[in-house]
């Protein structure tokens, strides 16, 4: 790679994520001698980013907040509105974005100052978005789970069952997953000795310990592979849903979160929605009411509940213009 520019940018691609990359790696990542990664680490650092570097045989480089926003071609008020939007989008599981929003929020915030990382905070605290999907992920604890599984490192935390049990559990995590409106993290069971997958929702104050995990074979290609095999606490229909909807088919199709499968066309004008769903109840009245249609809903009685409360909440907030 002799574009120094092309280059540098290569090198801040690979430093951006986190973790301590031995000289001699990231020379071999580069394609040139130990020499020029030590002059290029050089000029980055002139340009404001601040790279550490380490001593002995495991020491090497990483890119560590500074006192300073690095030029990132953003401003501070930008830089803070792309985190709560990361934020945002990893805590809500945003249908096909969900692990770049995750990735992209672990680089981001590993270089954002500290004032700037409090404000982040303090504004996804108090932005109150809809919940689409029932029980979410905390932002804090994704980003600091996937830097662990970055890291290669193990990591400790109190998990809560489904039953409301809370254990201390000891991992080593190799990958996070969205499915079905949730985040997985799978990860070896040090104290079960064998692979578990945990929600993130269930998941509190994880702690990386700094110790490396021991290379595993997991019986599966990746950790989404695993959680798509495994199929527990997602994958079990709960409910039969059974809805008529005043609109065509096309109108409605993936709205709903329904496979093609679920959702057929009575006529032009009418569709019907059979399925068995997990889905929370709260969350399907939402995405109901948000069609702008008329329509019967059948079964669940949950569901009919929800809808009558959503109701009875409207009825009360025009009672006054009447």
């Amino acid at each position: 790679m002799n574009d120094t520019s092309a280059r540098l940018l290569r090198l801040l691609s690979l430093l951006q994520t986190p973790r301590e990359w031995p000289g001699s790696e990231l020379a071999d990542r580069l394609g040139v001698t130990d020499r020029t990664v030590r002059r290029d680490i050089d000029r980055l650092r002139e340009l404001g980013y601040p790279v550490e570097a380490t001593m002995g045989a495991a020491g090497g480089y990483r890119l560590v907040a500074g006192s300073a926003l690095p030029p990132l071609l953003v401003e501070d008020d930008e830089a803070v509105a792309i985190a709560v939007g990361l934020r945002a989008a990893a805590g809500y599981a945003v249908a096909g974005i969900e692990d770049a929003s995750v990735r992209a929020l672990t680089k981001l915030e590993q270089v954002l100052p500290a004032k700037l990382r409090r404000r982040v905070r303090v504004l996804g605290t108090a932005l109150a978005l809809p919940s689409e999907t029932g029980p979410t992920a905390d932002p804090e604890v994704l980003t600091t789970l996937a830097a662990a599984v970055t890291n290669r490192e193990r990591v400790r935390f109190a998990y809560r069952d489904g039953a409301g049990t809370q254990t201390r559990r000891h991992a080593e995590p190799i990958g996070l997953a969205p499915a079905r409106h949730r985040w997985y993290l799978v990860g070896y069971d040090l104290d079960r000795s064998d692979w578990r997958m945990f929600r993130v929702d269930r998941i509190e104050n994880p702690q990386p310990t700094a110790a490396r995990i021991t290379p595993r074979e997991l019986p599966a290609e990746n950790a989404a592979a695993y959680v798509a095999g495994r199929r527990t606490d997602w994958g079990t229909p709960t409910f039969r849903l059974s809805v008529t909807i005043h609109a065509p088919v096309r109108k409605v199709a993936g709205r709903l979160g329904s496979g093609p499968d679920e959702l057929r066309a009575i006529d032009e004008h009418t569709c019907r929605l059979d399925a068995l769903r997990d889905d929370a109840p709260e969350w399907l009245a939402h995405r109901l009411i948000a069609l702008g249609v008329d329509f019967e809903v059948h079964e669940p009685a949950a569901l009919i509940d929800q809808l009558r409360s959503a109701s009875a909440r409207i009825e009360r907030a025009v009672a006054g213009h009447r």
